[in-house]
């Protein structure tokens, strides 16, 4: 499957009209309004993303040819191309992957009727607060003949949608609670239940969007300019700039361009590269017994507990927000701080290769293959670099980054040992890790650039792609396991 293409001659057409969407100079604007007599809207956030620079992320689709591609393919299928995946553009060949099984999933031919496609994608973001998605749903439900008197409240919804809440919040937040008895009752409910095929597209669609919704606040993406909370009609300050400015290099100041503050971090990256030749050593000279490295897994399960996440604030949702889901008090916040513990998952017992996957191709044919495939990219992508290093293996430390994530959801892989997470992940990549997978909603600034400060943003999108894709893994493994254990 592949996205409709521009014709060539209109393919620049389509870019610069992407672009001259992001921003209006005042001499634009002022122009706009004397020959049209309108307001002009004028974007509030500085380019697609908060943390990141405009400029930086303007610069990927023009200097990467394959990025560019993409680019044109996307906006000539949906007409317009969202923040994500201007943010994604930094890794071509995942964004490709990412864009073809969300395009699956919302638009193709599947159990799940349309406009329920994108109210379970509401749902599941709002779960997270996420403002951002739950929107760019709220527009898309309503292209495709959704009913906007659901649009008030989970409560107006049809009472199979509103079954579909419990098991939302258990993926979202405590998925190792998840019983085949909540399978049962939602295959089982007369008149509202759900097929087995139906089931499984909603599965995957709650997955998608709250680790979506980790991405979208770990890259702190902004809200583009035709939505809702992403312009303005208020003059603009002389702080701001216009797209032309961008095209002439102008704009904020990257915090890297400080020389004295690169001397102080470069140690940081010689540091891990170290560590990280140390322990590949300590691989080949010893290994460590079964019992020994099943004790170092629940050391650092239960050390993961006690990271805070963010820091220890509460963020009220608004009702804009809150309406779309059920018990917003329901958190893992709450249930780490109680001293309760996650039960051990063992992926030898079932996985995602061995189980998982067919399960999902099964009942929603095509989907397993291409979930598999955007989890591969994401968990093999490498340029062989770290910071200014080149010709450096980073599989040790993808995988000391995918594993950490799965061991705080209780998933334990029998031959890795998890001692070495405490040696390559330092306490601030740790709470920024456990904030963007469990409470993403409380993600900041200040966290994205306490961790890795020698890195580029690219390799901490890549960081968030690794994030986002353990995430929706771990969810699923725990949701088809009880999905299984129903079936037989």
């Amino acid at each position: 499957m592949r996205h409709a293409v521009a014709p060539a001659e209109n393919v620049e057409n389509n870019y610069f009209a992407v672009t001259d969407l992001l921003k209006i100079c005042t001499h634009c604007e002022r122009l706009s309004k004397k020959d049209l007599g309108v307001r002009i809207p004028r974007p509030l956030g500085n380019g697609p993303s908060r943390f990141i620079p405009e400029k930086e992320i303007l610069q990927v689709s023009k200097v990467d040819a394959r990025t560019q591609s993409i680019f044109e393919d996307a906006f000539a299928a949906l007409g317009h191309l969202d923040n994500i995946s201007l943010v994604m553009g930094f890794h071509p060949q995942y964004l490709g992957s990412f864009l073809r099984t969300q395009h699956y999933l919302l638009q193709m031919d599947g159990p799940l009727s349309l406009h329920y496609r994108h109210y379970i994608g509401i749902m599941a973001a709002a779960r997270h607060q996420c403002s951002y998605l739950v929107n760019l749903h709220v527009n898309d439900f309503l292209q495709v003949g959704g009913d906007p008197k659901w649009l008030n409240g989970l409560d107006g919804a049809p009472q199979k949608l509103q079954q579909l809440g419990e098991l939302n919040k258990i993926l979202a937040h405590r998925p190792w609670l998840l019983t085949k008895e909540h399978i049962e009752r939602l295959l089982k409910a007369e008149e509202h239940s759900w097929s087995l095929a139906e089931l499984i597209h909603a599965v995957v669609l709650l997955t998608h969007y709250h680790s979506l919704a980790s991405f979208t606040f770990g890259c702190g993406i902004t809200t583009e300019i035709h939505c809702n909370g992403g312009h303005t009609f208020r003059p603009p300050s002389l702080s701001q700039y216009c797209v032309c400015d961008i095209a002439n290099g102008n704009g904020h100041a990257n915090h890297r361009d400080d020389p004295l503050g690169n001397q102080e971090m470069c140690g940081e990256v010689e540091v891990l590269m170290e560590r990280m030749k140390q322990l590949q050593e300590c691989r080949d000279d010893e290994e460590a017994s079964q019992e020994e490295m099943a004790t170092r897994f629940e050391r650092e399960k239960t050390e993961s507990m006690l990271v805070v996440a963010a820091e220890d604030e509460e963020c009220v949702p608004s009702r804009d927000i809150s309406r779309h889901f059920e018990d917003p008090s329901y958190g893992y916040q709450d249930f780490s701080r109680r001293g309760e513990h996650v039960p051990t998952f063992r992926v030898q017992d079932y996985s995602w290769e061995d189980h998982g996957f067919s399960l999902v191709n099964r009942l929603y044919p095509d989907v397993g293959q291409m979930l598999d495939e955007k989890f591969q990219m994401a968990y093999n992508l490498t340029y062989n670099t770290m910071a200014t290093h080149k010709d450096v293996d980073t599989s040790m430390l993808r995988r000391a980054i995918w594993n950490y994530i799965h061991c705080m959801f209780g998933i334990r892989y029998d031959d890795y040992d998890y001692g070495e997470i405490n040696q390559l992940l330092d306490r601030s990549f740790k709470i920024y890790i456990k904030t963007m997978v469990c409470s993403p909603e409380k993600t900041t600034k200040r966290m994205y650039e306490s961790f890795w400060r020698q890195f580029q943003h690219s390799e901490k999108v890549h960081v968030n792609l690794l994030l986002m894709e353990a995430r929706m893994q771990a969810e699923l493994l725990y949701a088809l396991r009880a999905i299984t254990r129903y079936m037989t």
